[in-house]
């Protein structure tokens, strides 16, 4: 993974080169201003999420929440997801009041508890996220109040950091699954 990270990082940082290099040439100092608050601040707010996701997950595998149920085939399950034509079940005649009496304390035990809650959403409202979103508003508001926005401008700068990572995450996928393909 830190592989991938530093491919996006020599992308993101080519690229606002790139992107300074343009604005210079071919616009004014405008288009160099909303280009790279936008750049920047898109940016923040792509890296805080990853970082952000990626400690969620590592919390939730050290808790060991998700694991995963082997003891049935994938195809098992897709196929028959309420376990209708197992072999194993024998069909027993109960009380329907028993049946939602269990269903019932089924239900209770799956109920997620407040803290449970908060832990897997503290990703959504990590103060890494919430700065990045903090920066960027600010920066719209410092080109809005000071009339140096302009619009096209900073949203192609704001839709290519995102963009840039899409593209390396699936040509990376693309060439793995490749060399996967000739291992085989």
């Amino acid at each position: 993974m830190k592989d991938t990270s530093i491919k996006i990082l020599k992308a993101i940082v080519f690229v606002d080169v790139l992107l300074i290099v343009i604005s210079i040439t071919f616009g004014s100092k405008v288009w160099l201003y909303n280009t790279q608050i936008g750049f920047i601040s898109a940016t923040l707010v792509v890296f805080a999420s990853m970082l952000s996701y990626r400690r969620m997950i590592n919390t939730s595998i050290a808790n060991g929440v998700g694991e995963i149920d082997d003891s049935k085939d994938v195809i098992d399950k897709l196929d028959d997801p309420h376990d209708l034509y197992s072999e194993d079940v024998v069909q027993e005649e109960e009380n329907f009041a028993d049946v939602v009496k269990e269903e019932k304390a089924k239900q209770k035990q799956n109920r997620r508890s407040l803290g449970q809650t908060l832990k897997d959403s503290k990703a959504a409202f990590s103060l890494y996220r919430l700065g990045a979103y903090g920066l960027l508003v600010l920066g719209f508001m410092y080109l809005n109040r000071h009339e140096l926005l302009h619009i096209p401008s900073y949203i192609i700068a704001l839709s290519l950091p995102p963009l840039i990572i899409v593209v390396i995450l699936l040509t990376q996928k693309d060439t793995s699954q490749k060399e996967n393909h000739i291992e085989d």
